[in-house]
């Protein structure tokens, strides 16, 4: 299929994701009713209060990290390969991998996607998420500063739609998100041995992202 004939498919689909979003969303139970991401971009503990998030993978001690596939849902893509996710992993001191058994690449059923998330962490394991394959995804609330910083620093793009808010991605652009951010952000998570509350975790999994993902891919130093 050619690449104007897919972007025709997908902004058709978007505009059928938005009109039916509409017609279902009320003030009082939108997030119910139509199940849209009204998140940040990970699960990480969030999910411990609701049912063990993934599958448990049990630690071995292995040296090498395993990479597990499953396929991502109809209408839904990874938008990373194995191959450069373990490219991006090299690159890193091996001190930050060690211990890290599996990275997974999950599907999205319909369990998980009443919390939609990019990745976590849990145990000897990392999982990545898929995401939309407009590449578009629809919010029912306004980002919060952090989340339109954070996006706009990878190329990710907010705009208003009606009171609806889309954040809009192109395959690069989300492949530098997953890569420079949500993949080392959980493995900060994987490399904190330290703290135990929720918003420390965050704290140091966001400067760890900032520190080895944004500002190593980029070059920048202090």
């Amino acid at each position: 299929m050619r690449k104007s004939q897919r972007n025709q498919q997908n902004s058709r689909r978007l505009n059928q994701r938005v009109k039916a979003a509409r017609s279902r969303t009320t003030h009082r139970d939108a997030k119910s009713a139509i199940g849209l991401p009204m998140r940040g971009k990970r699960c990480s503990r969030q999910l411990e209060a609701f049912n063990a998030p993934e599958i448990w993978h049990e630690p071995t001690g292995a040296d090498e990290t395993r990479y597990i596939v499953h396929p991502p849902r109809n209408g839904f893509i990874h938008p990373v390969t194995v191959d450069e996710v373990a490219e991006r992993l090299s690159q890193l001191p091996s001190r930050f991998t060690h211990g890290l058994e599996v990275v997974q690449f999950s599907s999205l059923t319909r369990k998980r996607g009443l919390f939609p998330c990019y990745g976590m962490q849990w145990g000897v394991a990392i999982y990545l998420y898929p995401i939309d394959e407009t590449l578009e995804e629809l919010y029912v609330r306004p980002p919060t500063p952090q989340q339109r910083i954070e996006a706009e620093m990878y190329g990710g793009r907010w705009a208003p739609d009606g009171n609806l808010w889309i954040l809009s991605w192109t395959e690069e652009t989300i492949k530098d998100y997953y890569l420079n951010n949500i993949l080392i952000h959980e493995l900060g998570h994987h490399n904190d041995h330290r703290n135990t509350n929720f918003d420390a975790r965050e704290r140091y999994a966001n400067w760890f992202a900032i520190e080895y993902g944004y500002r190593a891919s980029r070059g920048l130093r202090r």
